[in-house]
């Protein structure tokens, strides 16, 4: 187990960049324990593979059984060991209503894995850690550890499962108007409250689904499940819930990946411009270093800043035919689409300075492409959990920031963006205005404490990170007295799912928790950027 801060007064932070990488040890090696022999020569009969026995934790119970659904089959799922935790809903509540948890554990591809598995905590909030198997498996994540995946409450595998369809459907059609204007804004409310309203009739307890209890839930799979030590791996919102589960249940936690970091302490809509203007302004520097790329496309952090002004003083509407169905659509990008397009275009950064010229040129077929496809497509409808989204932003964001946080961030990350632009965060629409209407109670104020800790842990960046943003390693890792922060160059938001060199380092990380093998940053190039003509 962990020892506590007061055993641990000499902090041992680490920061790490492309430049410094020769500095981590290499890897070390673990030799192998032979199973323990009885006092009469007969040996010990080995455990029962984690997750094949029932087991029970306070008020939690684990049942193997099938494995969860996903919305299409999973092949890194064959021959996992699955079952579900049942919790209460509300542990306010512990004789209330009871909910259900699918759990997925990954088998080890060793012959003798390690003792301590990983358990995956999944982004959103609201993704399903279940259906996000395959990034685990693809990364090496199972290379030696069993890799555990259960669905936080209220997502896809969950039962209930708070998705909300209609919200999904207004996202693709509200593509059609401005962004920022009072239609969008109107019809916006509307799919919330219908959301709401039909959760509400389901019978669910909206003000039970934050991280309090999603803690304590993964607190009680641990105990369940026997597990006497375990690491953490989280993504994008799964970060804050492994620093507030670091912080609440540091019991038996060995070590944690965050990966994408978002911290309790400041999550919010400043956040969101603040990370989106590292995230840019890395991109753009990319471009400007590269001759090619500079040549071809000078001052783009300029470029882009005027598109913004003139396209939320004169919307440009334009149609895209989608891929499946070949129905065209209407597409109107105003300014703020165009932020919002490029806080998730940095993760095809090679084609971003192509296509905002292309855009300054009169042809926004591309960037209007990109930013309505994908909300059309059926895999995006249905699998977020809407229930568990409010629930996080509604409890603990929005009642420890003024209103206007999203304005003043604004202005300050980009004070020549229009103020229609700078009111709406990027990520975050109208977020104030659907917290008075999803109305759960606020999270006491301790869930936005920092988290102090002596777990060794990984605190992963990418530098064109325009969803959390690179500074936030730094930030938690303050109070993280052994932490590595790490930032890898030219990759965007959550650096696991599109670097091996991430993927080299985490699964070295969990081996070596204060050392992990940062060789391979030394390698690492800008992508060549696309020229037109």
């Amino acid at each position: 187990m962990p020892r506590t801060d007061a055993s641990r007064p000499r902090r041992t932070v680490r920061r790490l960049h492309a430049s410094s990488a020769g500095l981590a040890a290499g890897l070390l090696l673990t030799g192998l324990f032979s199973a323990p022999v009885q006092a009469y020569g007969t040996a010990t009969p080995p455990p029962a593979p984690l997750g094949t026995v029932a087991g029970t934790a306070g008020d939690a119970r684990y049942t193997p059984g099938a494995c969860p659904r996903t919305p299409e089959p999973v092949a890194e799922l064959d021959g996992a060991r699955c079952g579900t935790l049942t919790v209460p809903e509300n542990r306010t509540r512990p004789d209330g209503r009871k909910i259900t948890l699918g759990v997925a554990i990954v088998p080890a591809l060793a012959a003798t894995p390690r003792p301590d598995p990983i358990v995956w905590l999944a982004g959103g909030p609201g993704d399903d850690a279940v259906g996000e198997a395959k990034m685990a498996v693809d990364g090496g994540l199972n290379r030696d550890r069993d890799v555990i995946f259960m669905s936080q409450r209220g997502t896809y595998s969950a039962d209930p499962a708070l998705t909300c369809p209609d919200i999904d459907e207004f996202n693709a059609r509200a593509t059609g108007l401005a962004y920022a204007s009072p239609d969008s804004e109107r019809l916006h409310l509307q799919a919330t409250k219908a959301c709401r309203d039909r959760l509400v009739g389901l019978g669910a307890d909206l003000g039970a689904y934050n991280d309090t209890e999603s803690s304590a839930d993964l607190a009680d799979l641990r105990g369940a499940l026997g597990v006497a030590q375990w690491n953490l791996y989280g993504i994008s919102y799964g970060t804050q819930l492994a620093l507030v589960t670091m912080r609440l249940h540091p019991q038996g936690i060995r070590s944690v990946g965050i990966d994408g970091i978002l911290p309790p302490s400041t999550a919010g809509e400043a956040l969101t411009w603040s990370a989106a203007k590292q995230g840019f302004d890395g991109l753009f520097k990319a471009c400007a270093e590269q001759p090619a790329c500079n040549d071809r496309y000078p001052n783009l952090s300029a470029t882009f800043e005027r598109l913004v002004r003139e396209l939320q003083a004169k919307p440009v509407t334009t149609t895209v035919t989608l891929p499946d169905t070949h129905k065209q659509v209407k597409v109107v990008l105003d300014g703020a689409a165009l932020v919002n397009w490029l806080t998730s275009a940095t993760h095809v950064a090679a084609q971003v300075p192509r296509a905002l010229d292309e855009l300054d040129h009169g042809k926004p077929q591309r960037i209007a492409e990109q930013w309505s496809v994908g909300k059309y497509s059926p895999q995006a409808v249905g699998r977020l959990s809407h229930g568990l989204v409010y629930g996080v932003f509604c409890s603990e964001w929005t009642p420890y920031a003024a209103r206007d946080a999203a304005l003043r961030g604004g202005e300050e990350a980009f004070p020549s963006f229009p103020r229609a632009v700078q009111s709406q965060a990027p990520q975050l629409a109208y977020l104030h205005q659907d917290c008075d209407t999803w109305n759960v109670p606020a999270a006491p104020r301790s869930i936005r404490d920092v988290t102090k800790s002596d777990i060794p842990t990984l605190a992963l960046s990418g530098g064109f990170d325009s969803q959390t943003g690179a500074a936030n390693g730094p930030y938690v890792a303050r109070t993280l007295s052994r932490a590595t922060v790490i930032t890898v160059p030219y990759e965007p938001h959550v650096v696991f799912a599109t670097s091996k060199c991430a993927q080299t380092i985490a699964v070295s990380f969990f081996d070596t928790p204060t050392t992990p093998d940062t060789q391979c940053l030394k390698g690492l190039k800008p992508p060549a950027f696309e020229t037109g003509p």
